[in-house]
């Protein structure tokens, strides 16, 4: 699907992506701001900010207002906040266009932030906070990143830690606001069904009044590491729940296609090889699955199990096994074609909608070095060669760059430190 950019005067970039035959149009706004953007004594800011931006608006003062707006518009709406970007989004029919526009754009520019309603937000925080700690599965990942990265932002929570949130002031939202929603920050996609002329004509008017300002670079996350790691926390839980880590590559690097490619020969799909090895071969887990996650600078492969208590030891094993087989044994022919044609297959069914192409279009945007086409990234797939991935497990599946993140029952994480080897 073809997309046009626009750079506004004040520097506020458009992606248009026209999808004539959808009956639903996407507007989303992203901004350069996640935690990697924060300092310690404000972590967690970002994502406070998020929120605040729904509860009272210049325009529209009561926090009931936004939602009740876009609902009776029948929209599919919500934010996010993660490592390096924030986003707000709103999904309506065609014609409900001008309103949605109007109601997330509204939220974007003109939050207000006031006391009360940052004190009520605060607790929400709060017990989001306490939901992640009561969900292993997701709590592992944030342990992960800790142990890779450590006591810098890209090591720390997106929401924060309890004891900085319970500090955070107006002045705060206030000061980090003024730093980062800028026009040179910002991304407006407008995806589906409208008109592209529309669209732009329509956003240009919507940030006329976007401050504007210079960027304050990122900074940059130090990834040094000399042998395996291990973090174990122990909690009393019904599984062992794991996220095994290797450093890989940032957004921009042209070898996330051969690493992608590898990551669905190894570990996404029934049919892959950790799902064959660890669920049905030594029943020892019930999910089990491997992705990328590439950031602005920095970037990791990494393999995620829930697994029965007494077979972790043998698991891990297994999975590092599978890890030392694709250093040393290439990919034949019919494996580097299926894993290409699950990996393509479910690229393009996941591209069906507005909402998925303005995300799409809209994250390249906002943190990669350049903006592939659909049909440009699928290129790229197929042009990856056994010997790309083979290049690419030798240079990623290595000792000095092996992380494990342990949250189960057991006391002593050292009986695992023998097994963390897969040269």
């Amino acid at each position: 699907m073809p997309y046009k950019k626009t750079v506004l005067g004040n520097g506020l970039r458009i992606l248009t992506v026209p999808m004539p035959e959808s009956a639903t149009t996407t507007v989303l706004i992203l901004v350069e701001a996640g935690s990697e953007y924060e300092t310690k004594e404000i972590n967690g800011l970002s994502h406070f900010l998020e929120h605040m931006c729904f509860k009272g608006t210049t325009r529209r003062p009561r926090a009931i207002m936004i939602p009740r707006e876009l609902e009776l518009l029948g929209a599919n709406y919500n934010a996010f906040t993660s490592t390096d970007h924030t986003g707000y989004y709103a999904k309506a029919i065609n014609s409900n266009f001008p309103q949605v526009l109007d109601l997330v754009s509204d939220l974007y520019l003109n939050p207000l932030f006031e006391p009360v309603e940052i004190e009520k937000e605060r607790g929400v925080i709060i017990e989001e906070i306490n939901m992640y700690e009561d969900l292993p599965m997701e709590k592992v990942h944030n342990l992960l990143q800790n142990l890779m990265y450590g006591d810098q932002p890209a090591g720390w929570e997106v929401a924060g830690k309890k004891e900085v949130v319970v500090k955070l002031t107006r002045e705060n939202f206030l000061n980090y606001r003024k730093q980062r929603y800028l026009a040179g920050n910002t991304v407006v996609v407008v995806a589906g069904g409208t008109g592209e002329d529309e669209a732009i004509a329509a956003v240009e008017k919507a940030f006329s009044k976007i401050p504007t300002g210079a960027k304050l670079p990122k900074a940059a996350t130090v990834a040094a590491q000399s042998a395996p790691a291990l973090l174990l926390k122990t909690k009393s839980s019904d599984q062992t729940h794991i996220s095994l880590g290797f450093r890989a590559y940032d957004v921009g690097d042209p070898r996330r296609f051969p690493l992608a490619v590898l990551s669905s020969y190894l570990g996404e799909g029934m049919s892959s090889r950790l799902f064959t090895k660890i669920r049905n071969e030594l029943g020892a887990a019930y999910y089990i699955s491997s992705q990328p996650n590439l950031g602005v600078d920095h970037g990791e492969f990494v393999m995620s199990a829930g697994l029965n208590h007494e077979k972790l030891p043998l698991a891990v094993r297994a999975m590092l096994d599978e890890c030392r087989a694709l250093r040393e044994h290439p990919l034949g022919d019919n494996e580097l074609d299926e894993a290409k044609r699950k990996l393509i297959g479910r690229f393009a069914v996941n591209l069906e909608t507005s909402n998925a192409l303005a995300g799409y279009y809209g994250s390249q945007e906002i943190v990669a070095p350049e903006v592939l086409t659909p049909k440009e990234e699928i290129e790229r797939y197929r042009e990856v060669t056994a010997e790309d991935v083979a290049d690419v497990a030798e240079d990623v599946f290595t000792n000095h760059g092996l992380n494990l993140a342990v949250i189960g029952p057991q006391e002593k994480g050292e009986v695992l430190q023998p097994l963390l080897t897969v040269e």
